[in-house]
């Protein structure tokens, strides 16, 4: 594996992180969010990620890399949250409202593992890069 196939497999995973912290941001945005009906409530989504798997007859170098890919972004199944509130403005004709199913502690323990990764694949391009520094200076002598 070079130098550049870690390079793509560690942008391709931020690039993947950063959806993560915007779905988890969009949810907890809305975590609080009433409705009147069970259609229009907010639900919880969450990226589907996969390993984008480089055959090696497909690679130029030889070498078989992976990166991190998008499938797409789901919405949770788990039930909403349904309230007797007939006082509430936004309440049914039968009293109720209804609330996202999403879970702050969740949500927020989400976001601080989509950071690290993140952080992760930052750090891992930026020894990427010193190597490529160090290979530089070697081939100048120095």
């Amino acid at each position: 594996m070079s130098l550049f196939n870690v390079m793509d497999i560690a942008s391709s995973g931020m690039s993947a992180e950063n959806v993560r912290l915007n779905t988890t941001a969009s949810n907890v945005a809305n975590a609080n969010s009433v409705s009147s009906s069970y259609d229009s409530t907010y639900k919880a989504r969450h990226p589907v990620f996969a390993a984008e798997l480089k055959s090696a007859s497909a690679a130029q170098d030889g070498s078989v890399g992976s990166k991190v890919q998008v499938l797409g972004i789901v919405e949770s199944q788990k039930p909403l949250q349904i309230e007797y509130s007939p006082g509430h403005p936004m309440a049914d004709e039968n009293g109720y409202i209804y609330k996202p199913n999403v879970n702050i502690v969740e949500e927020m323990a989400d976001m601080m593992s989509a950071s690290k990764a993140y952080e992760t694949n930052v750090q891992m391009t930026d020894t990427t890069k010193r190597l490529f520094n160090s290979v530089l200076r070697l081939g100048q002598g120095s």
